[in-house]
């Protein structure tokens, strides 16, 4: 019996557990914050917001208050001193430093023995479970799976303590037994020099039988270019006959999707989206074809939703069984890392409840709003797919911000975009991106309207590797470092356009 037939034995029951998810969303979700709150009931936090004596999620709510990491910083600070019982149980060591940061500043999330384990490795594997339900034919454990992952760092120089990417405490963490079914070497995988690594990991990899591929979109990337380089192919299903899956997140796909298909052109190939970020695991593809996401219920992970338009006002958060499709929230969570309440940063819109489906729409800090025309990612994305597939480009890497007021005293939305392939018009294809964001997005639309109060947006061709230039001058070269895709104010755009011109 082959591994992967084993593997299917061993994924069976849990294909089967999953199945709640379908109608039972509210008594799971119940069931996770009552299991927190008595987990918690004795720390710092607990005793402070009243755990012990909170039956219900209308308690919960009363008793606790909306979090940004601003909020927690203070205890997480402590914690990452070695004090114990703060906002978890015990003492907790691993810290990952959250990508979602642009400037100097990091984010510093814990992850304690409980998240790891009912978090992000279950989250793994649910991945592995829902896949092989969906392809019977699967034969991915009879190969290697090549796992991109980031570097760590000693924590204030504790004993046992580390800071770094969260893929990094990933693999430092992982199972022995999974080593045997993947590469790079564990060494290779947490070097902290990617353009190191990047090198590495191709010459590790590419004599290896791998069957699939787990990381950032944009790194992978350049791993596998690295290794269409090394080897002279043309496709990536020379190198490795049996490859068949890529699961992929951090980013979104859409941009890379048909860099993709020309590199691996395996009618076989899948690809397959999850929500794992620094602070959890959320969601998963749970249909290979519908792009929207299963929100992943009876983790240690508790739910909550604000509504986008209340994001400045009230900020009265619902619980999961008081959403409604087709609206964008801001999201919440507690979990067993001690995030209380956390306001993550991502928005996301429901397309079903039954199951409890979405998609990624955008960031709470990362739209354009300095007009009232509210763009969000998720419109940024659809334009720019539409732009492509009319004028023959392909999308590298991007962002954007708005021109308050030029020398002329107008007012427009300036795009630096890096092609793969770039249109054989550039100002054809910023056109029509601009009509599409008009389609797109009604508020856009009206600031638009005979250019009375937005001129049409301005694109910049960006030099080939600009943002991967930005990204290490910046020290993030690497890892689940990503650009901001929309900004509201102009340092990003501003320092890219600067680095463009040398």
């Amino acid at each position: 019996m082959s591994l992967t037939n084993i593997a299917r034995l061993l994924f069976k029951p849990r294909q089967r557990e999953l199945e709640r998810h379908q109608n039972e969303g509210e008594t799971l979700q119940r069931e996770v914050l009552t299991h927190l709150l008595q987990r918690a009931k004795d720390t710092e936090y607990g005793r402070n917001h009243l755990f012990g004596a909170t039956k219900d999620y209308e308690g919960f709510a009363k008793s606790v208050p909306v979090n940004t990491y601003e909020e927690l910083k203070g205890d997480i600070d402590r914690m990452r001193q070695g004090e114990r019982d703060v906002l978890w149980p015990g003492r907790v060591k691993w810290y990952a430093k959250s990508s979602g940061t642009t400037n100097d500043k990091s984010k510093f999330i814990p992850v304690s023995p409980e998240g790891l384990k009912q978090i992000h490795y279950k989250g793994g594997a649910d991945v592995v479970a829902i896949y092989l339900r969906n392809n019977p034919q699967s034969r991915m454990f009879d190969g290697r799976g090549l796992i991109l992952g980031g570097s760590h760092a000693p924590n204030y120089n504790l004993p046992g303590s580390l800071v770094g990417d969260l893929s990094a405490i990933l693999i430092e963490n992982i199972n022995p037994v999974v080593n045997l079914v993947r590469v790079p070497s564990k060494k290779t995988a947490l070097l902290s020099d990617f353009e190191v690594k990047r090198d590495r990991i191709a010459r590790e990899a590419m004599n290896k039988n791998v069957t699939n591929l787990s990381g950032v979109p944009s790194w992978m990337l350049s791993v596998l270019n690295r290794i269409m380089e090394l080897s002279g192919k043309t496709h990536l299903e020379e190198v490795w006959p049996n490859i068949e899956v890529f699961f992929h997140g951090g980013v979104a796909f859409t941009p890379y999707r048909e860099q993709y298909e020309r590199l691996i052109t395996s009618p076989r190939m899948h690809y397959m989206e999850t929500y794992n970020a620094s602070e959890g695991f959320f969601g998963i593809q749970d249909d290979p074809l519908d792009k929207s996401m299963l929100l992943m219920l009876d983790y240690d992970v508790f739910y909550e939703f604000i509504p986008v338009e209340s994001l400045d006002s009230q900020m009265n958060p619902l619980p999961l069984w008081a959403i409604e499709t087709g609206k964008d929230y801001a999201m919440l969570i507690s979990t067993s890392c001690g995030l209380w309440r956390y306001m993550i940063g991502d928005t996301v819109r429901f397309t079903s409840t039954n199951p409890y489906k979405f998609v990624i729409s955008g960031r709470t800090k990362s739209f354009i709003n300095a007009f009232g025309e509210e763009l969000i990612v998720d419109n940024a994305e659809r334009g720019l797919a539409y732009a492509c597939k009319t004028t023959g480009a392909i999308v590298s890497e991007y962002t954007a911000a708005p021109v308050f007021m030029d020398d002329r005293a107008k007012c427009r939305h300036q795009w630096v975009i890096e092609f793969a392939q770039a249109p054989a018009d550039l100002s054809v294809f910023a056109a029509t991106l601009d009509r599409k964001l008009q389609e797109l997005n009604s508020d856009y639309e009206a600031k638009r309207f005979k250019d009375i109060t937005l001129q049409p947006l301005e694109v910049i061709k960006a030099r080939p590797h600009l943002f991967n230039d930005w990204l290490k001058q910046k020290g993030k070269l690497g890892g689940q470092h990503k650009v901001p895709r929309l900004s509201n104010e102009r340092t990003i755009i501003d320092e890219l356009i600067s680095l463009n011109l040398r």
